[in-house]
């Protein structure tokens, strides 16, 4: 039975969808010897499809990884600057694995990789998208203007965005020092919303991403999921 490429790559574990579709249109993917291009179908049993010229990965169960990243290590698929790719630091899995969604090269914390692409779809998709709670530091006191201006909504190059929650950490004392809840996994997203209200953001950590946390996870290294929490995340 034919199928859309993007599709069965995504279904073999090679990329999510949009992924796949991007792969597709860089012309890393061939059809039995032929460029691919979005929309061809193709029987992934009977028709020769590779990418960057490796053949098709063979059916596979499904891995959930969870990695407590450092700071300095990009998650792009590719880097013109050759910096570090978090992607290096779970290598060792044996499997092929794709980050699910983007934390950018000074941000540090939970990141989920996956060569579940449905899976990776749903965490990221703007309706559907997993909550995230981000611990960050501010060059300056946060104030209680404009944690209620995040909660109502502020104008981006890239439309409204309000915040789920903004609290001050811990007791409160040091008030550059905050708690953010957001499902939005736009880019850069909460370094924009900060700096859209003239604050820079020194320090940010994802301490939670779909119910996950880092805990007891040194920093540079991974873990598989348990069955639980990956039961967890196909109920979301």
């Amino acid at each position: 039975m034919k199928e859309r490429l993007q599709k069965i790559l995504s279904a073999r574990g090679v990329a999510s969808r949009r992924k796949a579709e991007e792969m597709i249109e860089q012309g890393l993917v061939t059809l039995n010897g032929a460029v691919a291009v979005l929309g061809d179908t193709a029987d992934p049993d009977v028709d020769e499809i590779l990418v960057e010229g490796r053949p098709l990965p063979s059916r596979q169960e499904y891995v959930y990884i969870l990695l407590h990243k450092p700071r300095g290590y990009v998650t792009t698929l590719s880097d013109e600057k050759g910096r570090p790719n978090a992607a290096q630091l779970v290598a060792d899995c044996g499997v092929r694995v794709y980050p699910v969604g983007r934390l950018d090269r000074n941000t540090t914390g939970v990141l989920l990789f996956t060569n579940d692409g449905d899976m990776a779809k749903k965490l990221t998709h703007p309706s559907t998208g997993a909550r995230k709670i981000y611990h960050v530091e501010l060059d300056k006191n946060l104030t209680h203007a404009d944690m209620q201006r995040m909660l109502e909504g502020l104008s981006l190059e890239d439309g409204e965005i309000a915040v789920d929650d903004v609290q001050y950490v811990g007791n409160g004392e040091h008030k550059n020092i905050v708690g953010v809840v957001l499902h939005s996994g736009r880019n850069r997203i909460v370094r924009r919303i900060f700096e859209a209200m003239g604050y820079e953001v020194c320090k940010l950590d994802r301490v939670v991403f779909a119910g996950l946390t880092k805990k007891d996870l040194p920093r540079g290294r991974w873990r598989l999921l348990t069955d639980k929490e990956v039961s967890f995340l196909k109920m979301l």
